[in-house]
């Protein structure tokens, strides 16, 4: 029912859609989803979670176990770029202990002295080994109309992080240039592909989930309204995903 389908206790898949970008003899990876910890021990992810979500941790399915198997060596991920640390984003950070891991100051802020309502979503025993944090406050740059900060400049590869408040206070959008166009993967900023179509639509169950972990409503609207727009006005240069919806993940694979 999540998403629209089934009845009201059937089961709906949702991913956690993380990219690893090759740049020279760089990787760069955005977001983790749950990491071999989480696999390790599900327990700490929370009972509320873990009743909600039923989360299947599975350690061959972790970033950095697909990453050895993709055939690359995943001390190579020298930069963790994050959409925003919600405890399903960031639990493989402790896999790649080396990396800068790239974070709006906002976010980290939440995550690190999270308010009453925000304690369950953010996990610090996922962080408890001490990343190496870079963050990031926006800095003038532009992106298609969009504020953003240019990032690590001294790698093969164009890369802007966009603020894409609403989901949480320091929530990402993370754009990469593909050469014949962009990928802009939102994050959270939007559940279902058919959120950011004209006219927009979308699941009730996904609707209230969304409505139940925002942390302001009016701009998280706002935000996927100016998704839309890009949507509409840059279809051939530009393509949006975001993190959980299996539709966009089978899209990206085969594009």
């Amino acid at each position: 029912m999540l998403a629209g389908e089934g009845g009201l206790v059937a089961t709906t898949q949702l991913v956690a859609h993380c990219l690893l970008i090759e740049a020279g003899g760089e990787l760069v990876l955005v977001d983790t989803g749950f990491g071999t910890g989480d696999a390790a021990d599900p327990g700490r992810l929370g009972r509320p979670f873990r009743a909600l979500v039923r989360p299947i941790c599975d350690v061959a399915e972790t970033a950095v176990r697909q990453i050895e198997d993709l055939g690359f060596d995943p001390a190579d991920v020298r930069h963790v770029l994050i959409t925003h640390l919600d405890l399903d984003h960031a639990g493989g950070l402790s896999d790649f202990p080396n990396a800068e891991v790239h974070v709006f100051a906002p976010e980290l802020a939440a995550a690190t002295s999270p308010s009453m309502r925000e304690r369950s979503r953010y996990i610090g025993a996922q962080w408890a080994h001490g990343p190496n944090w870079v963050e990031h406050e926006v800095d003038g740059d532009s992106w298609l109309g969009f504020d953003s900060v240019r990032l690590l400049p001294d790698v093969d590869a164009e890369i802007a992080m966009v603020p894409l408040v609403g989901h949480t206070r320091g929530h990402a959008g993370i754009a990469v240039n593909e050469g014949d166009g962009w990928l802009f993967h939102c994050g959270d900023a939007f559940f279902h592909h058919k959120e950011v179509a004209t006219p927009p639509s979308c699941p009730p169950g996904l609707r209230l989930f969304q409505r139940l972990t925002v942390v302001d409503e009016s701009r998280r609207r706002h935000n996927q309204e100016r998704l839309r727009e890009l949507a509409r006005e840059h279809r051939d240069d530009v393509r949006l995903i975001c993190s959980h919806d299996p539709t966009l993940l089978r899209s990206a694979a085969n594009h």
